[in-house]
């Protein structure tokens, strides 16, 4: 006896409505992430603020460990973190999925520049790798501009396009204070607002 499958074409649609209207508000996974690199970073970029502008004496060596420290401890969270939503891993959103390929290739990126900037310097001296140096804090906004803009295409959030603009916009902004030890404050109260913050808000929205 050969049984008969019933569609239902409305039936249908209406589910892949609701699934598509879920993914789109579900919260963005790994946003601790996006906090610890803002309040990590933050927190060398101040470090680097105090010792360049002598507010803190210590040598110049001391900023280099100043960010090699930051470095450190965030690959620690980072891999804390992922461990942690392999193991609690539920459904992944195509929105989602998007979201954390983007900021993957974030912070593939940032490793790329920084590991190209190690190499200008053995290339050509330390006086270009300063250039470069100079520029980093710039360079990032603007990749962390690109992240936002993903994840705001995605999420149709109005509120993470203008994380996204505000990046951008403080890249040149940056810039403008190159050669100066206020750079490095300026860069972190925009990790601190732009990425900390944001971080700590999606991580409440996740757990509420």
């Amino acid at each position: 006896m050969m049984t008969e499958k019933i569609e239902d074409p409305a039936a249908d649609i209406a589910w892949m409505r609701r699934v598509a209207e879920e993914g789109r508000q579900a919260p963005m996974q790994g946003a601790s992430i996006l906090f610890g690199a803002g309040l990590i970073y933050g927190a060398g970029s101040v470090g680097h603020w105090a010792v360049a502008s002598g507010l803190v004496e210590l040598g110049g060596d001391a900023i280099n460990y100043i960010w090699l420290a930051a470095t450190l401890l965030f690959f620690l969270l980072l891999v804390t973190v992922l461990t942690r939503l392999k193991q609690n891993r539920g459904v992944v959103t195509s929105a989602n999925l998007a979201s954390g390929t983007a900021w993957a290739s974030v912070g593939w990126g940032i490793f790329a520049l920084a590991v190209s900037m190690f190499a200008l310097s053995w290339r050509m001296g330390g006086e270009a790798a300063l250039v470069v140096l100079a520029l980093m804090p710039s360079m990032i906004m603007v990749f962390y501009g690109s992240g936002w803009a993903v994840t705001a295409a995605m999420q149709r959030s109005k509120a993470l396009w203008a994380l996204a603009i505000a990046s951008f916009a403080a890249a040149p902004l940056l810039a403008l204070l190159v050669g100066q030890a206020e750079q490095y404050l300026a860069y972190a109260a925009a990790l601190f607002l732009l990425m900390g913050l944001p971080g700590f808000l999606m991580m409440r929205a996740a757990r509420g």
